[in-house]
C-alpha cells in the first residue's frame, strides 16, 4: 500500500490519513502494529483516551522506524495549568516509551485557565525538544485565532470533529487562511454514515466503501486530515486506500449538502466552545 499524501502547514509535514484511537477500549498494540504495517504513517492518540501505552507498543512491534511515524498525543483540560501541562507531557511521553512526540495539541479549551499560560507552556514543550509541532483542538475560531496570536511558535494545526454530517465549511476555510491543516476526528460519524444513500451510490459506482467515499471526500479539501478509527484489520487497510480514485465536483457538492442540524456528535456540556456552525 502506498503511504498517504502529506499536508505541509508551517514546517509540519502531516500525512492525509492517519490512524485515531480515541473511544477504541479494545485498541490493542496489534491494530496500531497493523495499521502502521498498511503503510499508516500518522497515529493519533491522547493522554485522555488510555491508549498511549498500546500506542508505543504497537510501534516498536510494527519494525517501522521512530522517525518516520508522525505521533499525536494530547493534553487534557484539566492540565492546561503551566506545572499540570509539563507533568502531563512527561506522562504521555513515559507511557508512549518515545522520548518526542510529533505533534502535540492541547484537547479541549478550558475556560478557566488563562490561554496565554497554557500557549506558553505548549510553546514550551516543543523548545525543549518534547514536540517537533504544535496545535490546538475543539477551539472555534475566535479561540484558534486568540491561541495563534498567544503562542510563541507556530500552530500546524486545528484538531475537530469534521465529517459530511457537520457543516464545517467556516472551519475548512479559517484553517486555510491561517495556513493550518484541519485534523478531522470522527471522519466517518462513528459509524452513522454508514447506509447513507447519496455515500452507498457513490461508493457503488467508484468500487469503493461508503467509508472510502467520505474519506475521500476530506482529503479531497487539500487542507484536510482525517483520522478513522477502527480495530477491524481488513476496514483498517481498506480506510488508507483512498488516493486511487477522484471524486467528480458534482459527487463533492452532494456530500457537503449532507450536514444536518444534529449531525454533531463530540459537544460535552460544560466544555464545548460556541460551535461556529
Amino acid at each position: 500500500m502506498p503511504l498517504a499524501p502529506v499536508l505541509e502547514a508551517h514546517g509540519a509535514r502531516i500525512p492525509a490519513i492517519g490512524f485515531g484511537t480515541s473511544g477504541l477500549g479494545d485498541v490493542r498494540a496489534e491494530h496500531v502494529a497493523a495499521a502502521l504495517k498498511a503503510g499508516y504513517r500518522h497515529i493519533d492518540t491522547a493522554r485522555k483516551y488510555g491508549t498511549e501505552r498500546v500506542v508505543g507498543e504497537g510501534m516498536r512491534a510494527s519494525g517501522v522506524p521512530r522517525q518516520d511515524v508522525f505521533l499525536c498525543t494530547k493534553v487534557s483540560h484539566e492540565n492546561l495549568h503551566a506545572a499540570d501541562f509539563a507533568r502531563s507531557v512527561e506522562a504521555s511521553l513515559a507511557a508512549l516509551g518515545v522520548d518526542y512526540v510529533d505533534l502535540l495539541l492541547v484537547h479541549w479549551p478550558q475556560k478557566s485557565t488563562p490561554l496565554a499560560e497554557t500557549m506558553g507552556a505548549l510553546a514550551k514543550a516543543k523548545r525543549q525538544g518534547l514536540t517537533r509541532h504544535i496545535g490546538v483542538a475543539n477551539f472555534n475560531i475566535a479561540m484558534m485565532d486568540d491561541a495563534i496570536r498567544l503562542c510563541p511558535e507556530p500552530l500546524v494545526t486545528l484538531q475537530a470533529e469534521c465529517h459530511p454530517y457537520v457543516d464545517q465549511r467556516k472551519v475548512i476555510a479559517a484553517c486555510r487562511a491561517r495556513g493550518l491543516v484541519l485534523t478531522a476526528y470522527c471522519p466517518l460519524a462513528r459509524g452513522r454514515l454508514q447506509g447513507d444513500p447519496i455515500l452507498a451510490e457513490i461508493a457503488q459506482r467508484t468500487g469503493k466503501t461508503f467509508a472510502q467515499v467520505a474519506l475521500r471526500w476530506l482529503v479531497q479539501q487539500e487542507v484536510i486530515a482525517a483520522i478513522p478509527r477502527s480495530s477491524n484489520a481488513a476496514r483498517i487497510a481498506q480506510n488508507i486506500g483512498v488516493f486511487d480514485f477522484e471524486l467528480s465536483e458534482e459527487d463533492m457538492r452532494r456530500i457537503a449538502g449532507l450536514a444536518r442540524p444534529d449531525g454533531r456528535i463530540a459537544n460535552p456540556a460544560g466544555r464545548a466552545p460556541v460551535w461556529d456552525a
